[in-house]
């Protein structure tokens, strides 16, 4: 595990690729709460959706002896995620799914797949239709991990909120209330760290 791996110069590099092209990676805060969670749990299956271009992955495989299930709808995006995972000598611990994540998740159902950590970085107003999916691929005591629930700190509005981001404010905010008072889940927080971060484990019904 190299807990210097927010230093790396490989890291640094994807990293100035992510801001000079304005793809969204994770706020310097969210990665190593994100690491610290990881080595903490020391899970062995880790389920991540929104591969982006391999930054957070390659976090998260830094952080523990992890497998990695990962799903990317862009194929830019996954084609230079592979190229970075190469990179770092990860290949052989990352399983890389191209597809949509909501069609993806549910073909992860269908194979009885199990994961001790999710990490829910994909398009944000999609995070509500997810939940039920997710609940039935996390294992019990398993970890959620969902970023950017803060939305720009828009789901804190109180009067109109812009018509084009209005349906993901709402879906947000349905999916933190959702997770907060579903009895399948416990040890809830809502972090104000980069954009919010919502993090829960998760218990079966007995």
């Amino acid at each position: 595990m190299d807990k210097n791996i927010l230093q790396n110069s490989n890291m640094q590099n994807i990293l100035a690729y992510a801001r000079e092209n304005h793809i969204p990676v994770l706020l310097d805060d969210t990665a190593k709460l994100l690491f610290s969670k990881i080595n903490n749990q020391k899970p062995k299956n880790v389920l991540e959706i929104g591969t982006a271009i391999g930054y957070s992955g390659t976090l998260i495989l830094n952080a523990s002896n992890c497998k990695l299930t990962t799903i990317e709808k862009d194929e830019a995006s996954f084609n230079l995620a592979e190229h970075h995972f190469e990179k770092f000598g990860l290949t052989n611990r990352v399983n890389q799914i191209l597809g949509d994540a909501l069609e993806e998740l549910n073909n992860l159902v269908k194979l009885n797949k199990k994961f001790d950590f999710i990490f829910l970085d994909g398009p944000k107003g999609q995070y509500i239709k997810y939940l039920p999916i997710l609940k039935q691929l996390i294992n019990n005591s398993g970890v959620l991990f969902a970023d950017n629930v803060f939305f720009k700190r828009m789901i804190f509005i109180e009067g109109t909120i812009p018509h084009r981001k209005r349906t993901i404010v709402v879906n947000l905010r349905k999916f933190l209330e959702t997770v907060k008072t579903d009895n399948n889940f416990y040890n809830v927080e809502i972090l104000d760290v980069g954009d919010g971060v919502l993090i829960a484990n998760y218990k079966e019904n007995l």
